[in-house]
Parts: structure tokens; C-alpha cells; sequence
């Protein structure tokens, strides 16, 4: 009964990353930073990516005009790695000269006024590397928010909270985000909930949810790979905390299981002074006496970790895992 109560009041997931078989904890921290490293590398391998290296002005730049965007939850964001477009290749630099004419263009069909703004850009790890590899593809109703129509959406400068929402974790728990030069031209307005996928007339060259207060920018698909220019990728890590209760901290991202059905998995297969064992550090954590990390981490020494993968991967080829 203890333990249905406990339950009631904390719901605590289990994900695979947090169970791994490594031969010392330093080991798992490097092998950690390890993996880490080499996806955030993934966009300097190719593409004209460069690193912009920690504790320079540039990177110090980027990272405040970021987490500026990010408002109270800011603090809440470790910043692992920038990557600035160089447009070095001769796909970067074509895209450049692209964006540069239009720029032009617009500048020229608008009196003068191109309107060039900063806006950010959220996906996967996947959608930003097929971006810089390819450009833009995709179309779709936005993973987060109202439709705006159909298009690419951008966030303005000055809420990077946005595309961070719109971003999703990798297998390391990183999201990337893009910082983009945009040709915005004469905006339309374009309202909550609209079908509209093209320029309502030839003088307009983006939309907007709000023409005297601007956070949603929306690029037509014809125009998708001239006017808008990645400028640099932005890889971060939400940090878990105790006061963390922000959307995007709380959706797991990997197969999980409630810790409640974990317990009862592990009962068929655990002598009883163990099950005492876990079932104390359980309720500890439930009246807040230890964090939820170390929670995992007496889960992890008590069961052993190739056990406890073990009924974990039983447990799901069982029953479907939960997905909300």
C-alpha cells in the first residue's frame, strides 16, 4: 500500500539511457562525452561546419544571444557545442550566392528594404544535418504550437524557447537548433489555424503571426532554399534538476517503463531483502530525500545492470511500453 501511494504521488520513468553496463563510472562518464562528441562533430565532418571553439568572442556571442531567447528556463541549458556554416563547399557557397541574389531581388522589389532578419530554426539531429547537407524538404504542421499556414517555420530572434520546443533530443539527450539568416521582404499576416500555402498576392514574401510583435516567421515552400541561410547550429542539453517543470524537460525520449511496473518486474526475479532495499530508496525518493539520479544509481548497484536490462527488454517484448 506504501508503495501505491508513493507512486501517486511521484510518476519517475526509467529510460535506456540511464542503464548502461560500463566497467567503472568514469569509464561511463568518458565514453558518455565520447559519444556526445562524435554526434556534435557529425556536422563539422562535412558540409562547411566548423567548430566554434569555447571561451572566444564569437561563441560566447551565439551562446548569450541563445540563451537570452530561452528566457526563465535558461538556465536550465547546457550549450555543448557551435557550429558556424563557413558556405566553404561548392554547395555552401552556391547557396550563399543564392541567398545573396535573392537578397537583392527582394531588397530591389521592395524599395530597398530586404528586410534580413535572425530567426531560429528547431528539429532532430537529423532534420538539421539533412538541412545542411540538402536544404530545406519538408513540410508540415509544426511539432509544437497552432498551424500557420504551410511552411517552414522560424522563430523570431528573440524567442529561441520556441525552436528549442520545436527540436528533439537525440540518444544523448542533445537538441540542435539552427540560427538563420531570413529574407522576410513585405509580411503578411497570417492568422492561427490558416491553409495558406503561398503568398496571398505578388507583393508579399513571408508570413507572420504578428506584424507589430513578430515570433513566427513562415517561409513559403517556394521560396524555402533562397531565403532562408543557416548561420550556425546551436547543440544543448536540457539540465535535469529539481525545479525543472518546464515542458520540454518532460517527455521521455527513449522506451521507457513506470518505475511502479519496474518493481513488480523485478519481484518475480529478486529475493526479498533486495526488493526491501529498492522499495526504501523508492519511497526516500518519493519524499524528496535523494534525487532521482541517485535513485537510478542504487536501482543500478542492488539489481546489476545486465539484469536489469534483461527484464526490462523481456518486459517489453511482452507488453507494448507505454507511450505517453
Amino acid at each position: 500500500m506504501e508503495r501505491d501511494r508513493d507512486e501517486e504521488q511521484v510518476s519517475i520513468t526509467v529510460e535506456d539511457h540511464e542503464i548502461v553496463a560500463p566497467e567503472s563510472e568514469s569509464e561511463s562518464e568518458s565514453d558518455e562525452f565520447s559519444s556526445s562528441s562524435k554526434r556534435v562533430d557529425l556536422f563539422a565532418w562535412s558540409n562547411g561546419m566548423n567548430r566554434v571553439e569555447e571561451g572566444n568572442t564569437e561563441h560566447d556571442a551565439v551562446k548569450k544571444f541563445f540563451l537570452s531567447g530561452m528566457k526563465a528556463i535558461g538556465k536550465d541549458m547546457d550549450v555543448v557545442a557551435i557550429h558556424k556554416n563557413s558556405c566553404s563547399t561548392v554547395t555552401g557557397l552556391a547557396r550563399f550566392e543564392t541567398f545573396q541574389i535573392f537578397s537583392q531581388a527582394v531588397g530591389k522589389k521592395c524599395g530597398g528594404n530586404t528586410n534580413i532578419r535572425y530567426a531560429w530554426y528547431g528539429g532532430s539531429r537529423d532534420d538539421v544535418y539533412d538541412i545542411i547537407t540538402h536544404g530545406f524538404s519538408r513540410l508540415g504542421r509544426p511539432a509544437v504550437g497552432e498551424l500557420y499556414g504551410f511552411g517552414i517555420y522560424l522563430s523570431a530572434a528573440e524567442f529561441s524557447i520556441d525552436c528549442a520546443l520545436s527540436s528533439a533530443p537525440d540518444e544523448n539527450g542533445l537538441r540542435h537548433v539552427m540560427l538563420c539568416r531570413v529574407i522576410l521582404g513585405n509580411m503578411e499576416t497570417v492568422c492561427r489555424g490558416s491553409q495558406q500555402f503561398h503568398p496571398g498576392s505578388k507583393e508579399y514574401d513571408s508570413g507572420v503571426d504578428d506584424p507589430s510583435a513578430p515570433r513566427r516567421y513562415t517561409i513559403w515552400s517556394a521560396f524555402m532554399n533562397s531565403h532562408i541561410l543557416p548561420s550556425y547550429i546551436i547543440s544543448f542539453r536540457v539540465l535535469l534538476g529539481p525545479q525543472s517543470t518546464h515542458p520540454i524537460l518532460l517527455k521521455p525520449t527513449s522506451p521507457w517503463m513506470r518505475f511502479g511496473i519496474l518493481l513488480t518486474e523485478l519481484a518475480r526475479v529478486l529475493p526479498p531483502h533486495k526488493m526491501t532495499q529498492i522499495s526504501k530508496h523508492h519511497s526516500d525518493f518519493c519524499k524528496k530525500k535523494i534525487p532521482r539520479q541517485q535513485l537510478i544509481q542504487k536501482l543500478r548497484q542492488i539489481t546489476g545492470d545486465e539484469l536489469l536490462i534483461r527484464v526490462i527488454k523481456q518486459y517489453r517484448t511482452e507488453v507494448r511500453p507505454p507511450v505517453s
